[in-house]
């Protein structure tokens, strides 16, 4: 059966949720910025975002599990990641409602005397199951917005899981789209990546001419040189001008450092 488009989008966007999530949780110990480059995880290394994150589940350097915040350093982000967790949550909630199938029941005791039946443990803890939240137990939030997503996006996807799901009708799917597009908009406005041009304070190392940086939903963050071909920069030509995106902007990272340095050794 082949997925609808709204289910294409939904795990794009679910995808990119999940690699952004660690950067949001440890922004909210970061206090917030103005200046370029947005937060990203790939840059880590290279560029001192002063992160410290949490012991607990990670990706690379990154926390996964949403903690608690007496004293954030980043309300915004903090408000991002909880809105967007809420939101991711209840929507699980609601698709397992819809296309889970309840767990089986059986025998608990059947060579006793009286036959007990109770659920089916395997079936129970089958690891595709979306368990709800209960007085006593958090049900599958425990494992944080990571998980949510991923079993967001096989829903979305209807990947098989035997019989445990049912497809997911239209109407949902097209929810699901919506709340994860928005969710998604809304962890990228926090990190600075939604799509905003900014002059870096900074000239050009080479060439001392504007350096203007340039960030896109979805896209690589890019920055370029004002003085055109003229720059001496080992950067590539872009419609006229020096160009930096992705990998390649660690070049230009290192060559500002050094010419401040130079700069303050020089005034010194």
């Amino acid at each position: 059966m082949t997925t609808p488009p709204a289910g294409h989008r939904a795990a794009v966007d679910l995808a990119a949720i999940r690699e952004a999530w660690g950067d949001l949780l440890a922004a909210i110990d970061t206090p917030p910025r103005a200046e370029w480059p947005p937060r990203d995880s790939r840059a880590l290394g290279v560029i001192d975002h002063g992160i410290k994150p949490d012991p607990g589940p990670t990706i690379g350097r990154m926390p996964l599990i949403l903690r608690e915040h007496p004293a954030p350093l980043n309300v915004d982000a903090l408000d991002a990641a909880l809105d967007v967790e809420r939101a991711m949550f209840d929507l699980a909630d609601t698709i397992a409602a819809a296309v889970q199938r309840p767990v089986r029941r059986a025998l608990i005791q059947p060579k006793a005397t009286f036959l007990r039946w109770g659920e089916d443990q395997a079936d129970r803890d089958d690891p595709a199951r979306w368990h709800y939240k209960a007085p006593t137990s958090p049900g599958s939030r425990a494992y944080g917005l990571h998980w949510a997503a991923v079993w967001l996006e096989g829903r979305a996807l209807d990947e098989p899981a035997g019989d445990l799901f049912t497809p997911i009708p239209a109407l949902i799917l097209d929810d699901l789209a919506t709340v994860a597009h928005r969710a998604r908009q809304r962890v990228e406005k926090a990190l600075g990546r939604d799509g905003r041009t900014t002059t870096l304070a900074e000239p050009c190392p080479w060439c001392k001419g504007e350096l203007t940086a340039r960030t896109q939903s979805g896209g690589e963050p890019s920055v370029s040189c004002s003085t055109g071909e003229a720059c001496t920069a080992p950067a590539l030509l872009d419609r006229g001008r020096r160009m930096w995106r992705g990998a390649d902007l660690v070049g230009l990272y290192v060559a500002m450092e050094a010419a401040q340095r130079r700069e303050e050794e020089s005034a010194a």
